[in-house]
């Protein structure tokens, strides 16, 4: 994982460095954009649906687009070449929120056990920053889009962020205190038969940790966008975001059904403005 987060980085900023040094000319675009987020994370089980919609939130950004098909500095179209016609460079900062709760099979009413009580009694929010960069794929002219030659232009990307992670913890369980082991599910932290078996100088972590830290992660996007003007479209976007830490949460137990790091699909709607 170290390895392929050192190869994201460096192949984003040298080729999207190099990219954004050289076409400076070029026009741009900013815009909004804003929807629901469903995040899969370490609450409940990883594909029971009930948890999946369960724990859905929010998402916003602001979005700005270097576009290389037309040059900004002489008001004409830049040279045309199929990168120039096919690709525009994206640029983000956004925020998603998701309150997260136990959802599904193992929080049932007819489930009374303590343990089922503490499952009930554990909240969690996940409040990410990001900042970062994709390159969005056009398979249609972006020249010819923009002449109104047809109305929908659909696109694929893939890019990188840089996170930052604001995790929340809580329960109602017991005296509240979540970084109690008595008031969480036992089978997290207490018993070390149904945990993976610890390695030579390996201690067992607490499931729970609300500190803040940041680290990269990788999106991956369809979308498609509508004109309805000369100078602005319509967007929309189904993203998928992969975490590379699992603490995105504020929860990592070591259970079987634990075996991905924290990941969300955003559905976002947008309006982009043509700046240039």
């Amino acid at each position: 994982m170290l390895s392929l987060k050192r190869f994201f980085t460096v192949f984003f900023v040298v080729v999207f460095g190099s990219i954004a040094h050289s076409q400076l000319g070029f026009s741009h675009e900013i815009g909004v954009i804003a929807g629901p987020v469903e995040f899969r994370a370490d609450f409940g089980s990883r594909f029971d649906e009930a948890t999946n919609l369960g724990n859905s939130g929010i998402g916003i950004g602001i979005v700005h687009y270097i576009n290389f098909a037309y040059r900004a500095d002489c008001n004409c179209y830049s040279t045309d070449t199929y990168f120039n016609d096919h690709f525009k460079l994206r640029n983000e900062i956004s925020w998603n929120y998701t309150v997260l709760d136990h959802h599904g099979e193992w929080v049932r009413p007819i489930y009374t056990s303590p343990d089922a009580d503490k499952l009930r009694a554990h909240h969690g929010v996940a409040e990410n920053f990001d900042i970062g960069t994709q390159i969005e794929y056009f398979p249609r002219s972006i020249r010819s889009f923009q002449a109104f030659s047809y109305l929908l232009a659909p696109y694929v990307s893939l890019g990188i962020h840089y996170t930052s992670s604001s995790p929340q913890a809580s329960t109602t369980y017991g005296d509240g205190n979540v970084f109690d082991g008595r008031n969480i599910y036992q089978f997290w932290y207490q018993n070390d038969s149904l945990l993976p078996p610890l390695q030579p100088g390996e201690t067992r972590q607490y499931p729970i940790n609300t500190n803040s830290f940041s680290d990269w992660s990788m999106v991956t996007s369809v979308g498609v966008r509508y004109k309805i003007g000369v100078l602005s479209d319509l967007l929309l976007d189904l993203r998928w975001q992969l975490y590379f830490n699992d603490w995105v949460d504020g929860f990592n137990h070591k259970l079987s059904y634990n075996k991905f790091n924290d990941w969300l699909i955003w559905l976002n709607f947008g309006y982009i403005y043509y700046l240039d």
